[in-house]
Protein backbone atom coordinates (compact mmCIF):
# COMPACT_ATOMS: atom_id res chain seq x y z
CA UNK A 1 0.00 0.00 0.00
CA UNK A 2 2.34 2.45 0.89
CA UNK A 3 4.87 1.35 -2.48
CA UNK A 4 1.90 2.30 -4.10
CA UNK A 5 1.12 5.81 -2.65
CA UNK A 6 4.94 6.39 -3.47
CA UNK A 7 4.62 5.47 -6.51
CA UNK A 8 1.90 7.52 -7.13
CA UNK A 9 3.09 10.21 -5.31
CA UNK A 10 6.30 10.32 -7.78
CA UNK A 11 4.37 9.31 -11.24
CA UNK A 12 2.63 12.83 -10.37
CA UNK A 13 5.71 14.28 -9.57
CA UNK A 14 7.45 13.34 -13.22
CA UNK A 15 4.22 14.36 -14.73
CA UNK A 16 4.00 17.59 -13.69
CA UNK A 17 7.36 18.33 -13.95
CA UNK A 18 7.69 16.85 -18.12
CA UNK A 19 4.65 19.33 -18.43
CA UNK A 20 7.45 22.19 -17.65
CA UNK A 21 8.79 22.93 -20.31
CA UNK A 22 11.46 25.81 -18.97
CA UNK A 23 12.16 23.24 -16.61
CA UNK A 24 12.86 20.60 -19.37
CA UNK A 25 14.89 23.23 -21.30
CA UNK A 26 17.05 24.10 -17.62
CA UNK A 27 17.53 20.12 -17.07
CA UNK A 28 18.79 19.47 -20.65
CA UNK A 29 21.01 22.44 -20.10
CA UNK A 30 22.58 21.01 -17.10
CA UNK A 31 23.12 17.65 -18.16
CA UNK A 32 24.88 18.79 -21.04
CA UNK A 33 27.62 20.67 -18.94
CA UNK A 34 27.73 17.70 -16.69
CA UNK A 35 28.47 15.33 -19.09
CA UNK A 36 30.71 17.48 -21.01
CA UNK A 37 32.46 18.11 -17.69
CA UNK A 38 32.63 14.64 -16.36
CA UNK A 39 34.51 13.32 -19.96
CA UNK A 40 36.87 15.69 -20.12
CA UNK A 41 39.58 14.14 -20.06
CA UNK A 42 37.97 11.79 -22.34
CA UNK A 43 36.66 14.41 -25.17
CA UNK A 44 38.82 17.16 -24.94
CA UNK A 45 40.88 17.73 -27.83
CA UNK A 46 43.97 18.87 -26.45
CA UNK A 47 46.12 18.34 -22.98
CA UNK A 48 44.36 21.29 -21.25
CA UNK A 49 47.82 23.41 -20.17
CA UNK A 50 49.41 22.41 -23.66
CA UNK A 51 51.07 25.45 -24.71
CA UNK A 52 51.70 26.42 -28.57
CA UNK A 53 53.01 29.91 -28.99
CA UNK A 54 52.46 29.51 -33.00
CA UNK A 55 48.77 29.52 -32.73
CA UNK A 56 48.25 31.84 -29.72
CA UNK A 57 45.34 34.14 -29.89
CA UNK A 58 43.99 32.49 -32.65
CA UNK A 59 40.19 32.51 -33.90
CA UNK A 60 37.56 29.61 -33.86
CA UNK A 61 38.46 27.77 -36.62
CA UNK A 62 38.29 23.83 -37.84
CA UNK A 63 41.57 22.73 -35.29
CA UNK A 64 40.49 24.96 -32.32
CA UNK A 65 36.63 25.35 -32.61
CA UNK A 66 36.36 28.16 -29.76
CA UNK A 67 40.00 29.58 -30.81
CA UNK A 68 43.24 29.76 -28.39
CA UNK A 69 44.54 31.70 -25.66
CA UNK A 70 47.38 34.20 -25.29
CA UNK A 71 49.87 30.89 -24.99
CA UNK A 72 47.90 28.86 -27.95
CA UNK A 73 45.87 27.12 -25.61
CA UNK A 74 42.86 25.41 -26.65
CA UNK A 75 39.97 27.39 -25.02
CA UNK A 76 37.44 24.41 -25.58
CA UNK A 77 39.62 22.42 -23.85
CA UNK A 78 39.96 24.70 -21.31
CA UNK A 79 36.50 25.29 -20.44
CA UNK A 80 35.57 21.43 -20.65
CA UNK A 81 37.78 21.49 -17.63
CA UNK A 82 36.77 24.74 -16.33
CA UNK A 83 33.51 23.10 -15.90
CA UNK A 84 34.54 20.51 -13.68
CA UNK A 85 35.97 23.36 -11.41
CA UNK A 86 32.56 25.12 -11.49
CA UNK A 87 30.50 22.87 -10.79
CA UNK A 88 31.94 21.03 -7.85
CA UNK A 89 32.36 24.51 -6.42
CA UNK A 90 28.68 24.98 -6.87
CA UNK A 91 28.12 21.36 -5.56
CA UNK A 92 31.29 21.89 -2.51
CA UNK A 93 28.94 25.64 -1.37
CA UNK A 94 25.64 24.18 -1.34
CA UNK A 95 26.43 20.94 0.02
CA UNK A 96 28.53 22.82 3.28
CA UNK A 97 25.65 25.31 3.32
CA UNK A 98 22.66 23.37 2.82
CA UNK A 99 23.58 21.12 5.70
CA UNK A 100 24.75 23.97 8.02
CA UNK A 101 21.69 25.99 7.09
CA UNK A 102 19.41 22.96 8.02
CA UNK A 103 20.42 22.20 11.22
CA UNK A 104 20.63 25.43 12.23
CA UNK A 105 17.06 26.49 10.74
CA UNK A 106 15.90 23.45 12.47
CA UNK A 107 17.07 24.51 15.74
CA UNK A 108 15.75 27.94 15.18
CA UNK A 109 12.72 26.68 14.29
CA UNK A 110 11.95 24.15 16.95
CA UNK A 111 13.42 25.33 19.90
CA UNK A 112 12.02 28.75 20.29
CA UNK A 113 14.14 29.66 23.03
CA UNK A 114 17.42 30.04 21.06
CA UNK A 115 15.49 31.01 17.85
CA UNK A 116 16.18 34.61 18.68
CA UNK A 117 19.88 33.95 19.51
CA UNK A 118 20.40 32.00 15.71
CA UNK A 119 18.09 34.74 13.91
CA UNK A 120 20.37 37.88 14.64
CA UNK A 121 23.40 36.24 13.70
CA UNK A 122 21.47 35.19 10.69
CA UNK A 123 20.23 39.10 10.02
CA UNK A 124 23.91 40.19 10.56
CA UNK A 125 25.01 38.30 8.12
CA UNK A 126 22.04 38.80 5.67
CA UNK A 127 22.52 42.79 5.91
CA UNK A 128 25.75 41.98 4.08
CA UNK A 129 25.38 41.77 0.41
CA UNK A 130 27.02 37.50 -0.04
CA UNK A 131 28.81 38.72 -2.86
CA UNK A 132 30.66 41.52 -0.70
CA UNK A 133 30.63 39.09 2.51
CA UNK A 134 32.71 36.39 0.46
CA UNK A 135 34.83 39.02 -0.46
CA UNK A 136 35.48 39.70 3.31
CA UNK A 137 35.54 36.36 3.96
CA UNK A 138 38.35 35.58 1.35
CA UNK A 139 40.39 38.83 2.32
CA UNK A 140 40.56 36.70 6.15
CA UNK A 141 41.32 33.12 5.27
CA UNK A 142 42.95 33.99 1.97
CA UNK A 143 43.21 33.51 -2.04
CA UNK A 144 42.88 30.56 -2.63
CA UNK A 145 39.85 27.98 -4.96
CA UNK A 146 39.40 25.89 -1.02
CA UNK A 147 38.78 29.34 0.36
CA UNK A 148 36.45 30.27 -2.29
CA UNK A 149 34.17 28.14 -2.10
CA UNK A 150 34.08 28.17 1.53
CA UNK A 151 33.66 31.78 1.56
CA UNK A 152 30.31 31.38 -0.58
CA UNK A 153 28.95 28.68 1.24
CA UNK A 154 28.94 30.93 4.14
CA UNK A 155 27.32 33.61 2.38
CA UNK A 156 24.19 30.93 1.43
CA UNK A 157 23.85 29.58 4.74
CA UNK A 158 21.43 31.89 5.90
CA UNK A 159 19.28 31.65 2.80
CA UNK A 160 18.85 27.79 4.12
CA UNK A 161 18.25 28.68 7.71
CA UNK A 162 15.38 31.14 6.94
CA UNK A 163 13.48 28.98 4.73
CA UNK A 164 14.23 25.73 6.88
CA UNK A 165 12.58 27.89 9.75
CA UNK A 166 9.87 29.09 8.40
CA UNK A 167 8.74 25.63 7.19
CA UNK A 168 9.56 24.27 10.71
CA UNK A 169 7.79 26.78 12.27
CA UNK A 170 4.85 25.75 10.80
CA UNK A 171 4.88 22.13 11.26
CA UNK A 172 5.48 22.16 14.76
CA UNK A 173 2.29 23.37 15.40
CA UNK A 174 0.80 20.66 13.46
CA UNK A 175 -1.95 17.86 15.30
CA UNK A 176 0.36 14.81 14.74
CA UNK A 177 3.59 16.67 16.12
CA UNK A 178 1.69 17.56 19.12
CA UNK A 179 0.49 14.39 19.76
CA UNK A 180 3.95 12.82 19.51
CA UNK A 181 4.86 15.38 22.38
CA UNK A 182 2.03 14.41 24.33
CA UNK A 183 3.07 10.65 23.93
CA UNK A 184 6.67 12.03 25.49
CA UNK A 185 8.56 11.14 22.04
CA UNK A 186 11.78 12.94 22.12
CA UNK A 187 12.39 15.59 20.41
CA UNK A 188 14.76 13.97 18.22
CA UNK A 189 12.62 11.88 16.85
CA UNK A 190 10.20 14.40 16.00
CA UNK A 191 12.59 16.08 14.11
CA UNK A 192 13.39 13.03 12.10
CA UNK A 193 10.60 11.36 11.41
CA UNK A 194 7.89 14.47 10.92
CA UNK A 195 9.78 17.58 10.62
CA UNK A 196 12.96 16.88 8.19
CA UNK A 197 10.41 14.55 5.76
CA UNK A 198 8.33 17.54 5.48
CA UNK A 199 10.86 20.48 5.06
CA UNK A 200 12.67 18.54 2.68
CA UNK A 201 10.70 20.14 -0.75
CA UNK A 202 11.45 23.61 0.34
CA UNK A 203 15.20 22.45 0.79
CA UNK A 204 15.24 20.83 -2.82
CA UNK A 205 14.15 23.71 -4.62
CA UNK A 206 16.24 26.40 -2.50
CA UNK A 207 19.40 24.01 -3.29
CA UNK A 208 18.90 23.65 -6.92
CA UNK A 209 18.29 27.78 -6.94
CA UNK A 210 21.25 28.58 -5.44
CA UNK A 211 23.49 26.27 -7.05
CA UNK A 212 23.48 28.80 -9.51
CA UNK A 213 23.88 31.56 -7.78
CA UNK A 214 27.00 29.88 -6.06
CA UNK A 215 28.78 28.72 -9.66
CA UNK A 216 27.79 32.63 -10.40
CA UNK A 217 29.40 34.07 -7.06
CA UNK A 218 32.53 31.75 -7.23
CA UNK A 219 33.40 32.90 -11.20
CA UNK A 220 33.15 36.40 -10.11
CA UNK A 221 35.98 35.92 -6.74
CA UNK A 222 38.02 34.43 -9.68
CA UNK A 223 37.34 37.04 -11.84
CA UNK A 224 38.56 39.30 -9.19
CA UNK A 225 41.33 36.84 -8.74
CA UNK A 226 40.50 35.84 -5.56
CA UNK A 227 39.44 32.21 -6.38
CA UNK A 228 40.98 30.04 -8.66
CA UNK A 229 44.15 30.99 -9.85
CA UNK A 230 46.60 30.09 -13.03
CA UNK A 231 46.85 27.69 -14.56
CA UNK A 232 43.39 26.73 -13.07
CA UNK A 233 40.81 26.45 -15.98
CA UNK A 234 37.94 27.19 -13.80
CA UNK A 235 35.20 29.73 -15.93
CA UNK A 236 35.74 33.06 -14.03
CA UNK A 237 39.35 32.86 -14.29
CA UNK A 238 38.78 32.16 -17.99
CA UNK A 239 36.73 35.60 -18.59
CA UNK A 240 39.04 37.24 -16.45
CA UNK A 241 42.05 36.06 -18.47
CA UNK A 242 40.38 37.34 -22.04
CA UNK A 243 39.13 40.64 -20.79
CA UNK A 244 42.64 41.61 -21.24
CA UNK A 245 42.81 40.25 -25.01
CA UNK A 246 38.99 41.22 -25.50
CA UNK A 247 39.16 43.54 -28.91
CA UNK A 248 41.83 41.16 -30.52
CA UNK A 249 40.39 37.86 -29.33
CA UNK A 250 37.00 38.19 -28.41
CA UNK A 251 35.50 34.32 -27.95
CA UNK A 252 38.69 34.27 -24.72
CA UNK A 253 36.06 36.35 -22.80
CA UNK A 254 32.72 35.30 -24.74
CA UNK A 255 32.46 31.39 -24.25
CA UNK A 256 33.09 30.56 -20.86
CA UNK A 257 30.89 34.05 -19.72
CA UNK A 258 28.19 31.87 -22.16
CA UNK A 259 28.95 28.64 -20.03
CA UNK A 260 28.45 30.48 -16.91
CA UNK A 261 25.60 32.30 -18.24
CA UNK A 262 23.56 29.01 -19.52
CA UNK A 263 24.36 27.04 -16.57
CA UNK A 264 22.93 29.46 -14.07
CA UNK A 265 19.89 30.03 -16.69
CA UNK A 266 19.53 26.07 -16.65
CA UNK A 267 19.10 25.47 -12.46
CA UNK A 268 16.83 28.82 -12.07
CA UNK A 269 14.76 27.27 -15.08
CA UNK A 270 14.95 23.44 -13.18
CA UNK A 271 14.47 25.25 -9.85
CA UNK A 272 11.10 26.76 -10.87
CA UNK A 273 9.85 23.45 -12.38
CA UNK A 274 10.62 21.62 -9.07
CA UNK A 275 8.84 24.43 -7.51
CA UNK A 276 5.73 23.82 -9.32
CA UNK A 277 6.01 20.12 -9.12
CA UNK A 278 6.40 19.85 -5.93
CA UNK A 279 3.55 22.24 -4.96
CA UNK A 280 0.16 20.22 -3.99
CA UNK A 281 -1.50 22.75 -4.74
CA UNK A 282 -0.75 23.05 -8.54
CA UNK A 283 -2.09 20.79 -11.29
Amino acid sequence: MNEEKIESGAGIFFKKLKKNKGALVGAGILLFFIITSALAPVISPYPVNEMNFEDSLMGPSAAHWLGTDEFGRDIMTRMLHGGRVSLLMGLFAVSISGTVGVFLGVIAGYYRRLDIYIMQVMDILMSFPSLLMAIAIVAILGVGLTNAMIAVAIAVIPSFVRVVRGSVLSIRETEFVEASKALGVKDWKIIVKHILPNVTSPIIILATLEFGSTILAAAALSFLGLGAQPPNPEWGALVFVGKSFLSQAWWMTLFPGLAIMLVVLGFNLLGDGLRDALDPRSN
